[in-house]
This record gives C-alpha cells, structure tokens and sequence, in this order.
C-alpha cells in the first residue's frame, strides 16, 4: 500500500447543462469541441445593450496555487455574440487615455470607481451621479467590470491585498508586496497635480 494522495475534492453547487458528443477522429471531435458555448453568468446589464458576464472557474495560478474560486469578467454584446475578458489594464489604460482628454471628467470618474471600491452599487452610483464620458468606454462599464474585477481580486488574494492590487498599485514579487505606482489612485494624484498646473 502506498501512501495516500490527497484528492482535489470541492463542495460547490454546479449549474450543469447538458452535452453529448461521441466520440470520432481527433480532428473531428476538436471541431465540435470547439464550437461548445462558454457557460457563464450575466451578472450585469449595460445600457448599450452589452452585458457584464462571469464564468467560473476561471482557472487562476498564482503563486504556486490554482484558485478554485476564481472566475473570469467578460463583456458580452449579445448583438455580435463577442465576449472581451476586460482586465485591470484595459480599465487603466482606458481611464488614462480619458485622463488625456478631461482630467476633470476622469476624476469624478476615479471617485465614482472610488464608491464601489468600497461597496456602493454601480447601478446607485449611476443613478446619483452625472458622470461624462470625455472618450473611451462609458463609465458605466467600468464600474460594473471592476465591481467584479474587484470581486475576482478579493477571491484569487483573500490573504494579500485584494481589490487594493488595482487600486493601490499592488503586485508580489519574490513573496514580497511592492508598489507598482500603476493604480488607479496613483492615475488620480497625476491627474489632480495636472490639474493643479
């Protein structure tokens, strides 16, 4: 007898969908393969008509260690069918080219971001606030995406700094938390000094 391996055994409720392919020559059955639909869920409605869309799990290796929990944030525009795995640096750079146009605009954007940051609703935060959009993606996406980015980020490093990777400018490194200088608050003071100026 030799010594016991440690299964990989989670307890999760599973939304299963059924599937049935046979089997048939490689080539064949990747094709088939390839056109099964992503299973995912709509988490948020955009007012464009797009869609925030999660999918779990979204396989995650960090640091030695596959989150189980973690899921992927897309946005889905059901018209195209196309799905965009919007990222921490898509938003960033997408609030620095706004940064460009209007810094005034952008950060009354960054403080709306701000508020859910710390738990508001996107869905109050817009329905109280007349944010501009200067250029780029409405502040609308951002702020439901990050809702879940920060979501994701809280899940994948519930021991480290979470959502403040994004926000503060966090990244580890040699087991180590640094400062990147590439947050979203970092973005806010160079714009606020612009301004200044």
């Amino acid at each position: 007898m030799g010594k016991k391996r440690r299964r990989n055994i989670y307890k999760h409720e599973v939304d299963l969908t059924g599937l049935n392919i046979p089997n048939m020559a490689p080539e064949r059955f990747r094709e088939h393969l390839e056109k099964i639909r992503y299973r995912g869920y709509k988490v948020e409605d955009l007012a464009d008509g797009r869609q925030i869309v999660i999918t779990k799990p979204g396989g995650k290796f960090s640091f030695g260690n596959i989150r189980r929990e973690d899921f992927m944030v897309w946005i889905y525009n059901p018209k195209d069918l196309s799905l965009w795995l919007i990222s921490h640096k898509d938003i960033l750079n997408d609030l620095k080219m706004k940064g460009e146009h209007s810094p005034t605009e952008t950060i009354e954007i960054i403080n709306a971001l701000e508020k859910v940051l710390h738990g508001a609703d996107p869905n109050d935060i817009i329905a109280s606030t007349q944010l501009t959009n200067p250029i780029g993606e409405i502040p609308e996406t951002l702020l439901k995406a990050y809702k879940w980015i920060w979501g994701q980020e809280d899940c994948n490093y519930p021991d480290g700094k979470g959502r403040l990777m994004s926000w503060e400018g966090w990244k580890k490194e040699d087991g180590e938390w640094i400062k990147t200088g590439d947050g979203i608050a970092d973005l806010r003071a160079i714009l606020s000094k612009k301004i200044e100026n």
